[in-house]
């Protein structure tokens, strides 16, 4: 018969308290408790446990599992199905070598694409290798800054053609929005709003950067971003702030068709809307 705590987890055991750690403490003041973990923080954190052996030692069973985290089975099946709902492992039929036995096979639990990523990599330190030897590749100096901006811009505007038919599919007044939602579902998490002076245009705001620590050292990802904006959307912009230069959001600046030499949407001077250099770009205005 089971019993009832075979489907629990065992609790952490608390260290006892010492002679001069009493519930009164040293001074004879009573001590805070500490907040008890939420059993929603509980279960998060043996997930986490059962996705990390899973990463550890490749695709496992249940039983498995609960042998290597010391846990039930049924508990790291509870865990399994809230790991799987939430894409991050997904269930395989376990390869069997030799003999079959009788019965269906155990089915093994791998890591999705999802679930890696959720762990650490070394995406950017690969990027910024890259661009370093494509430019030394170059010759370095000027010559390499060249062939950096040259791969930035190629990269760019291969991404853009993604964009270009939801762009265009919207009405003049809608493509920076079409932009944003476009960007938002490459993880850029974008959104469009209106200038402080809505007469002049509208700010296309990207909350998210996936290149972000890669464009501190190349900043000329940021330029050639903001030239495809420019082509996508058909007029000049101008980069206002770029999360790798330090701001909390990536702003570019969209005039209105019409307006002209339209007035700096921070400032009230008046200059020609341009694609400006990240390095030189503004903090951002909101």
């Amino acid at each position: 018969m089971k019993k009832p705590s075979e489907d629990r987890e065992a609790p952490a055991v608390e260290p006892t308290a010492g002679p001069a750690d009493s519930a009164h403490g040293r001074t004879g003041q009573p001590k805070a408790s500490p907040p008890a973990p939420s059993v929603h923080d509980e279960g998060q954190g043996t997930r986490n446990r059962v996705a990390r052996s899973i990463l550890d030692h490749g695709p496992s069973t249940a039983a498995e599992l609960a042998l290597r985290l010391e846990l039930t089975q049924a508990a790291v099946r509870r865990h399994l199905d809230a790991l799987v709902a939430e894409g991050v492992v997904e269930p395989r039929e376990k390869r069997i070598y030799g003999a079959r036995g009788r019965g269906r096979p155990a089915k093994s639990f791998a890591l999705t694409d999802c679930g890696r990523d959720a762990f650490d990599q070394a995406y950017d330190q690969l990027a910024t290798d890259a661009l370093r030897w494509i430019a030394q590749s170059a010759g370095g100096g000027a010559m390499g800054e060249a062939a950096v901006a040259a791969f930035a811009r190629a990269r760019f505007a291969a991404q853009a053609q993604g964009y270009r038919a939801a762009v265009e599919a919207a009405g003049p007044e809608g493509r920076t929005e079409a932009l944003a939602e476009a960007l938002t579902a490459d993880g850029y998490a974008a959104t469009a709003r209106s200038a402080p002076n809505p007469q002049l245009g509208e700010q296309l705001c990207q909350h998210h950067c996936p290149v972000a620590h890669v464009a501190e050292q190349y900043p000329q990802l940021c330029e050639a971003e903001t030239e495809v904006f420019s082509r996508l959307l058909g007029t000049h912009v101008q980069r206002l702030a770029t999360i790798a230069h330090g701001d909390g959001v990536c702003t570019t600046f969209v005039p209105k068709a019409g307006a002209g030499k339209a007035a700096h949407p921070t400032g009230g001077r008046t200059t020609q809307t341009t694609t400006a250099s990240a390095r030189t770009a503004g903090r951002n205005p909101a």
